[in-house]
């Protein structure tokens, strides 16, 4: 009997090297980079690994010690790379995308008034926002950010276009007191996120949260009702604030208030409450968005384009203010690359203090991380590498002349990085770009037939 168990023991051992068959015990391992973890201690670990499984991050350390630990059917080697949470691009209209470069050099309310919500009104319809949000989401994937926060409309077709291609996103349908392209009242508007809340419920990659578009195009009634909405709910509240000093002195002839007291008056601004711009406020203001834990939606290229002016971030930070950054769309901008936005808030603001010391590259890259995670309410699940959280990383190429040599991991990346030197992201534990190609979209098909839409615009601006 003993011989016979053991003549199919060497048989079965034969089989499995032939079959060249594994076991493993991790999806992904990372090995042999600069792990940059952003955690509470920002812990930077040199050679270090990460080991993924499912969508989770299950050990980060050594990689010798990794290695000895943990086998993957997947492993990628970051030797000379900077392997870090994925970017959080805390304010957008993605598909504003096909709108690129179509008014530039104007003022915000010429803008709006004379181009966009015409052309909106023309053109934006379910197929323009797929075809849109996708080109979209394969430039932000190109330049590190793995999570949105979109501000438009027929967000249902934002967030197919995300699942599509791996992206994890937040989903907001702008409500406003006219028609949009997608419904006729602010009821419909408040009907179809109902519908979006039960579609995406517990999604793994699509959150659905309420918006309204700002102070000056949303009565009390529909900024009030839209924020019930979001608390009934429990979900985000995004909402352009004190963007312009022409906003600024409306609401103030209007209400005797700031667009902050104004919002406060109301009883809109809580922890739920992202405020994208946030450029003229008070000292008094600031404290209240601090002391109500709003969430500051920081877009500096956009305010620097429209010439909105300088939102005071560092006063901010220092009242204890949630920040993350975001780009805004890239008719106002114009592209999503957030590491550039990163280059730009550092400079910004020390430029704006007359102080080199105002910023530092460490609170900018916590405040493109962990920092938008937290705005956007997902600070226990992104934001940082860590045990436990999902697996949302990217892998930036420092073997470039851009990046040698390297003394300061967070300096290289505010200064020095690229946003075409992102390598590799993983969202969600999956790979969606491996050595600069996404897997699951022909990035040339959807920008062909974007160049097909714009050839139509072109012509309606035009006359």
């Amino acid at each position: 009997m003993r011989k016979i168990i053991f003549t199919i023991a060497i048989m079965l051992s034969i089989t499995l090297q032939f079959c060249n068959i594994k076991s493993y015990n991790s999806d992904i391992i990372i090995k042999n980079g600069t792990i940059v973890t952003v955690d509470s201690t920002n812990t930077v670990i040199e050679n270090g690994a990460i080991v993924i499984l499912d969508n989770k991050i299950i050990e980060i350390g050594n990689t010798d010690v990794i290695l000895q630990k943990y086998t993957a059917e997947q492993i990628i080697d970051a030797e000379g790379n900077i392997v870090m949470p994925g970017l959080v691009n805390v304010h957008t209209h993605l598909a504003m995308t096909i709108f690129r470069g179509i008014a530039d050099d104007i003022t915000l309310h010429k803008w709006l008034h004379d181009y966009i919500f015409p052309v909106e009104g023309k053109f934006i319809d379910k197929d323009a926002i797929s075809l849109g949000t996708k080109l979209a989401i394969i430039e932000m994937i190109h330049s590190g950010t793995t999570m949105f926060n979109d501000m438009y409309f027929f967000e249902d077709e934002v967030a197919k276009a995300a699942k599509l291609i791996g992206m994890r996103g937040l989903i907001t349908e702008s409500l406003i007191d006219f028609p949009t392209p997608n419904f006729k009242t602010p009821a419909e508007g408040m009907a179809y996120i109902e519908s979006l809340l039960a579609t995406y419920k517990d999604d793994e990659l699509i959150d659905v949260g309420v918006a309204v578009h700002s102070p000056y195009t949303c009565s009390s009634d529909l900024l009030v009702n839209a924020f019930n909405l979001a608390k009934k709910y429990d979900v985000p509240y995004h909402i352009h604030v004190a963007e312009t000093k022409w906003e600024f002195d409306t609401i103030m002839a209007q209400y005797n208030l700031t667009p902050v007291g104004y919002l406060d008056s109301l009883g809109v601004l809580a922890d739920r409450t992202i405020a994208a711009h946030c450029v003229w406020l008070t000292p008094e203001d600031i404290q209240i968005m601090a002391d109500r834990k709003v969430g500051i939606a920081h877009n500096p290229e956009c305010n620097m384009k429209i010439s909105s002016g300088v939102a005071p971030i560092p006063e901010l930070l220092t009242a204890n203010a949630e920040v993350g950054i975001g780009t805004d769309g890239v008719a106002s901008n114009n592209n999503l690359n957030l590491i550039e936005e990163m280059h730009t808030m550092a400079l910004l603001h020390k430029l704006s203090k007359m102080s080199p010391t105002v910023l530092t590259a460490l609170e900018v890259v916590r405040a493109s991380t962990i920092g938008g995670a937290t705005v956007l309410q997902k600070d226990k699940e992104i934001g940082s590498l860590e045990v436990g959280k999902l697996a949302d990383i990217i892998i930036i190429d420092t073997n470039k002349p851009n990046t040698t040599p390297m003394y300061n991991v967070y300096s290289t990346i505010v200064y020095s990085v690229s946003g075409t030197d992102v390598k590799d992201v993983i969202i969600n534990g999956k790979v969606v770009m491996r050595n600069k190609t996404l897997l699951n979209i022909n990035e040339k098909e959807v920008m062909r037939s974007v160049n097909k839409m714009a050839k139509e615009i072109k012509k309606t601006v035009a006359k």
